[in-house]
């Protein structure tokens, strides 16, 4: 039986010379991985299709027997280029994915997670690179996993901005940690870092580079 969804790539590794395995992470299923064959191919019906952070509808028929299923149709909906424009972009896009990966378990759906992802993707194609927005997805992250971090001594730099556009709260957020002093800003980073290696049991060596602007 054919499933459709909508999802983000998370990752892609090859299977075979001709295959790609992609990993997504969709707001109803949540994360899945799909078997694209013939992906790899010249004149694959998936070329320019499959692409780190892509945003898609697609279709696919689930497997019986294992966690890999048949990827069968894919409408890109948001490529996300503006984080092909810059690294520092891409590192902490890459974090971004790493944290989902090593926080949830597949086909575990938390809607908040699509969402969070889909907010910070949307707004690392529009601004700079900034440590603040690591600082936000963090917090967004451990808040929709149930961590519930004491973070009171920020909260009102996250939610009054100042000049913030109202409906992204991504940015919102990340206007409101702009206005933090360094000395709270390093207490805040030393406190994320702290409680992303409590809830992951370590910290991913990936984060100090999306740090890294």
């Amino acid at each position: 039986m054919e499933e459709r969804t909508s999802g983000i790539i998370l990752r892609t590794r090859p299977l075979t010379e001709t295959s790609l395995v992609v990993q997504w992470l969709t707001p109803d299923l949540g994360r899945i991985f799909t078997v694209a064959k013939g992906a790899r191919r010249p004149k694959s019906p998936f070329l320019g299709k499959l692409d780190l952070f892509y945003a898609a509808d697609f279709s696919f028929a689930r497997s019986r027997r294992s966690e890999l299923h048949n990827l069968r149709e894919v409408i890109v909906c948001d490529a996300h280029v503006g984080l092909r424009e810059d690294i520092g972009r891409l590192n902490q896009a890459s974090y971004f994915a790493v944290l989902l990966e090593k926080s949830t378990e597949p086909e575990a759906p938390i809607s908040e997670l699509h969402e969070l992802l889909s907010e910070a993707l949307a707004h690392l194609t529009r601004k700079a690179p900034a440590e603040e927005a690591v600082f936000v997805f963090e917090l967004k992250l451990l808040c929709a996993l149930g961590y519930e971090p004491n973070f009171d001594s920020f909260a009102d730099a996250i939610r009054n901005p100042g000049n913030a556009a109202i409906d992204d709260p991504f940015a919102t957020a990340v206007d409101g940690l702009s206005l933090l002093k360094p000395g709270e800003k390093g207490a805040l980073n030393g406190f994320l870092q702290r409680s992303i290696g409590t809830a992951l049991e370590k910290v991913p060596p990936q984060r100090e580079r999306a740090l890294t602007i």
